[in-house]
């Protein structure tokens, strides 16, 4: 298994042009492991209670208790009577710090090899540039994008952090972390979380527990996240009958642009909480959905207004300062996948169901003001232009990425493409550049400028900014006329393939895969060679 379920884009500009790395010691390394042992023990205890109280015969609860005795037998046995002693001996703390030290044979020669402090000093290396080169792959530059990804390979989750250039045309893996469970959303924040007094850039992630964890950007090598946001038993929620965390899976997670220290997020236990950042706990917990809530959304511009989808076949909008009373609810014709706000008509917004269909309404009338049906299965991603208005793209299980005009509302197909990566689970757009979509699949992420298609210039030119305008005109005669999937098939298409990027050119050729960004710039610089021109003649 390999799989993208879902991804973020990251604003130029939020992160630091050289994130930090973690140095790990001993004391912190036992930490962990013993908090994570906690963690699978309880967890491994919740379960079975679950299973009892859901009527588990008592034969399945006895054997279970005969090997989890005879599981505590075996640690009782391996472990000495102090427990920091047997993680130490397990794990082999006691080296962890020491520098690795070996004893050479002089009768290999090894005696008489000489040690430089840097290359610099040493006469033998001659391409004094590589260390140069290895420091500017690392720096995330001004101009650079990124991507975070959660992804599950075999039986390992990560969240993967790529970045991206635009007129570069490149796609690297940076960095990326362990997660405990499989990833079902990410969203960023640029929030001062926990009150640290430093205002970074943090990416929360849902994954099949119900603890969130945010992950700080600027740090790399982590081996726990930045802070968590801890989810609850259900058999303990029950009995508080508090307002608590999420006793089950997130599903989806969206930050308060508007007022920061607000998240909400939505889950599998029918309830969306909304928590306060600064302090770390769940200030209110909706209740309206009766079945799993699978999408939230806050209002780009109004802080209290906030979107809600769920397997219930609704939509709801809430009036966050009372919530519980002002509401509105829409019946869709299926569960809900998914819901965008329309940053270019505030007072409008598209929701997606499983059967195909996506609705667009107006939040003062009762019914949707139209409805299409662009996919034939589930339509899993829906993602406006940042800067378009009307240029719609849906992405769906038919491992289809589709491109609308939405503008006068009469949906207008313009083109379609399969990215060749199975199914479609997530879309987003480029905050920076309007036509630029990252789309994960059942294989891998794919980023694709859709102005590679003939069609979508002509069609959306006069939409465009003056600067993409001047960018677009005298290319025509580098892009071909397409005229169906198998032509749109041929355009370019940036694709990570563990950690290597791979470019796909017009002619189906594949060019040498390369892992470093550097070397990925000089092999697009021909292509993009006008482009930069008229970029540079923009700026001037």
């Amino acid at each position: 298994m390999n799989i993208v379920p879902c991804l973020t884009w990251v604003k130029q500009g939020s992160v630091n042009k050289s994130p930090q790395r973690v140095l790990i010691d001993r004391e912190d390394l036992r930490r962990v492991i013993e908090e994570t042992k906690d963690e699978i023990e309880e967890a491994e205890e919740e379960e079975e209670e679950e299973e009892a109280e859901e009527g588990a015969s008592s034969s399945q609860m006895d054997d279970k208790k005969k090997i989890k005795d005879t599981k505590n037998k075996r640690k009782i046995t391996d472990m000495d009577d102090d427990d920091d002693d047997y993680i130490t001996s397990k794990y082999g703390l006691d080296d962890y710090d020491d520098d690795d030290e070996q004893d050479f044979d002089p009768v290999g020669g090894f005696d008489k090899v000489a040690l430089f402090a840097s290359n610099d000093d040493d006469p033998y290396i001659t391409d004094k540039r590589e260390d140069q080169s290895d420091d500017e792959d690392f720096e995330i530059q001004p101009t650079d994008n990124l991507i975070v990804t959660g992804r599950a390979h075999e039986d390992a989750s990560h969240l993967e952090v790529l970045v991206y250039n635009e007129v570069e045309q490149y796609l690297y893996l940076h960095h990326d972390y362990l997660l405990p469970a499989f990833p079902l959303t990410v969203e960023t924040i640029n929030y001062d979380v926990g009150d640290t007094g430093d205002s970074g850039c943090y990416a929360a992630i849902g994954t099949m527990k119900p603890t969130i964890e945010v992950w700080d950007l600027n740090i790399m090598e982590s081996l726990e996240p930045a802070f968590k946001l801890k989810g609850a038993s259900k058999k303990k929620k029950k009995k508080s009958g508090t307002v608590g965390g999420h006793s089950d899976a997130v599903l989806d997670l969206s930050w308060n642009s508007v007022v920061g220290n607000v998240l909400a997020s939505g889950s599998a236990d029918f309830t969306i909480a909304l928590w306060d950042l600064s302090e770390l706990k769940v200030v209110t917990s909706l209740t309206q959905h009766i079945e799993k809530v699978q999408c939230v959304k806050w209002h780009p511009l109004e802080a209290q207004s906030l979107l809600s989808g769920s397997f219930d076949h609704t939509v709801k909008v809430y009036d966050c300062r009372n919530p519980n009373t002002t509401n509105r609810t829409w019946n869709l014709q299926g569960e809900v996948e998914r819901i965008v706000w329309n940053h270019f008509s505030p007072m409008h917004f598209f929701a997606s169901t499983d059967n195909g269909q996506v609705f667009y309404f107006d939040i003062r009338e009762d019914k949707p003001i139209y409805k299409f049906k662009p996919h034939d299965k589930a339509v899993t991603g829906l993602c406006l232009s940042s800067q378009i208005p009307g240029l719609l793209v849906t992405t769906s299980d038919d491992k289809k990425l589709k491109v609308w005009d939405v503008q006068d509302n009469k949906p207008q197909h313009i083109i379609e493409k399969n990215l060749k990566i199975n199914e479609l689970h997530c879309v987003g757009c480029c905050p920076e550049a309007p036509f630029v979509f990252a789309a994960g699949g059942d294989k891998e992420a794919k980023v694709w400028d859709i102005r590679e298609s003939l069609k979508v210039r002509q069609h959306f030119f006069n939409r465009m900014p003056v600067k993409l305008q001047t960018e677009c005109e005298g290319d025509e005669a580098d892009i071909s006329e397409d005229s169906g999937d198998e032509a749109v098939g041929a355009m370019n298409t940036l694709t990570l393939h563990n950690e290597q990027t791979v470019i796909t050119d017009k002619t189906h050729a594949t060019a040498t895969v390369k892992p470093k960004s550097s070397t990925i710039g000089k092999q697009k610089k021909t292509k993009n060679r006008k482009r930069r021109k008229k970029l540079d003649q923009l700026d001037l």
